[in-house]
């Protein structure tokens, strides 16, 4: 199994809108991957460790699937769809892709 994973780098007076983000374009990306996603989930980012630290990262959004190929068969035709949708919850851009494998689940 893989995990592809949406990482949303903190910025100083950034905007990410998590809840938009949480209700609206994840769940607009699970429907259009449809039984091929074995999952989804999202992380909000709350510090870096120490209290009162901003963190790393402001969100992270992550989906799993069997295979990386699986990943790519749907991501690749709806992937304009979920680009333009980006400006509804930041302004921050495209996140950083970090497609990684599942060694041990839960």
């Amino acid at each position: 199994m893989i995990k592809v994973s949406i990482l949303y780098p903190y910025r100083e007076n950034g905007h990410f809108d998590s809840e938009y983000y949480s209700t609206r374009h994840m769940p607009l990306a699970a429907r259009l991957f449809g039984d091929t996603l074995r999952g989804w989930s999202v992380d909000v980012g709350i510090n870096a460790g120490p209290p009162g630290t901003p963190p790393p990262y402001v969100a992270a959004g992550h989906f799993l699937f069997d295979t990386i190929d699986a990943f790519y068969a749907v991501f690749e035709p709806h992937a304009q769809t979920l680009l333009d949708d980006i400006p509804n919850y930041t302004d921050g851009g495209n996140g950083t892709i970090l497609i990684s494998e599942i060694k041990v689940s839960a």
